[in-house]
């Protein structure tokens, strides 16, 4: 059941009103178009075992519009919502966040704020553009593909600042959610992926073909995303130190949907995920470098037999600014393990991305990039594929951005 999706009514009603009323509304947001030379694998968004967003044939094609409100409320209250246009989504327009931020300001060394609604949850240090994209790749890390496609707060988020003066600035955070129930099925039956293509808030997502026919489910078969289903909370809690200086900053984050891996209802199951994420980021001799990695656990009851997933992965990514151009490279591993021991749904991974943008054009984006990637799952052989795959994929973006 979706009890948690009437959250968003809140924000949606806000910015209607801040519209009516004439108050402060800002609007911003980018028109997409790809060249793509893609991987011959069909992708998992079509129900194939491939890893990345496209697969075979797609070549040039429209990406996404994203467009995203703010609305400034009161001194200290605001409004976001983040609404996309995207082909391969059945309604065609869903969206991807929409809460309401309350931040009082501060003279002294604490400060607060909270935010509630539908919105990403605290995890990311790469991808901090607008529409959960990342500025330095098309294409984000596995770890922030997987946040993107199968994470979302529905609930509300609290944030304590203390800021200790030459030692720096400390972040606490901590949430409560609902709603996340089904969050690690795609983890679990196609394992890591890379795309640029974060689930929207009423989507269902499409699970690969080749594991629906094994185990005997209804095939094309579509998992929910964003439902209640067991009745628990789920939970989410770190720090983030901000180095004096703007030396960088450092995170770690606990997460937990608190899921019963028993509890089901007429179309969907709920798991039980949970995962410790660990980042940095700082600058050395003018090249940026982030760092993440993120080690977790997700379980689900079929037949009275729990099946369980662990999932670990890692990269390491470096972007040098030289005028209206950026240089990036990144360095992805991942895996994960099934229990029971199954070599099918076993992984080991690791991928290669460079890209270069160009922003010297008023309002456009220019940006090529090229993905190399060793995967290796028993799932493959399943499919007619030899249990190591070499992929690569090859991308070329104009975007359009307006504000």
């Amino acid at each position: 059941m979706r009890r948690g999706l009437p959250l968003l009514a809140i924000p949606l009603l806000v910015l209607s009103f801040a519209r009516a009323e004439a108050m402060d509304l800002d609007l911003a947001g980018y028109l997409d178009m790809r060249l793509i030379a893609p991987t011959g694998e069909q992708s998992w968004v079509q129900g194939g075992l491939g890893k990345f967003r496209f697969g075979g044939g797609q070549n040039v094609r429209f990406g996404e519009a994203v467009l995203q409100a703010n609305a400034d409320l009161l001194d200290d209250l605001s409004a976001q919502v983040t609404a996309r246009a995207e082909p391969t989504d059945s309604s065609v327009v869903d969206l991807l966040d929409a809460y309401l931020l309350y931040a009082p300001r501060s003279d002294g060394a604490l400060s607060w704020s909270v935010k509630a609604g539908a919105f990403f949850p605290s995890i990311s240090l790469e991808n901090d553009d607008i529409g959960w994209t990342s500025p330095y790749t098309l294409t984000p890390s596995a770890i922030n593909s997987w946040v993107g496609e199968e994470l979302r707060t529905l609930g509300g988020e609290a944030n304590l600042r203390w800021n200790a003066g030459a030692a720096g600035t400390l972040v606490a955070t901590g949430a409560l959610l609902c709603c996340n129930d089904e969050a690690g099925i795609v983890m679990a039956d196609r394992g890591w992926g890379m795309d640029d293509r974060p689930t929207g808030l009423f989507e269902r997502v499409r699970l690969p073909a080749t594991t629906t026919r094994l185990f005997h489910m209804p095939t094309p078969f579509y998992s929910g995303m964003f439902d209640e289903i067991d009745g628990r909370l789920g939970w989410y809690g770190g720090l983030t130190w901000e180095l004096p200086g703007g030396l960088g900053k450092l995170q770690a984050l606990r997460y937990s949907n608190t899921g019963d891996p028993a509890a089901v209802t007429s179309r969907d199951t709920a798991w039980e995920t949970k995962f410790w994420s660990f980042g940095a980021r700082t600058s050395i001799a003018g090249v940026n470098v982030i760092a993440q990695q993120l080690t977790g656990y997700t379980a689900v009851e079929a037949r009275g037999a729990e099946m369980a997933t662990k999932f670990q992965s890692a990269f390491l990514l470096a972007f040098y600014d030289w005028d209206d151009v950026r240089i990036s490279a990144r360095e992805d591993l991942f895996q994960t393990r099934h229990d029971p021991a199954s070599s099918l749904f076993m992984e080991d991974g690791d991928a290669f991305t460079a890209a270069l943008s160009w922003t010297g054009a008023a309002h456009l984006r220019f940006t090529a990039e090229a993905i190399a990637m060793n995967s290796r799952r028993g799932e493959y052989t399943l499919d007619g594929y030899p249990a190591s795959q070499d992929s690569t994929q090859g991308q070329f973006s104009v975007r359009y951005l307006f504000d």
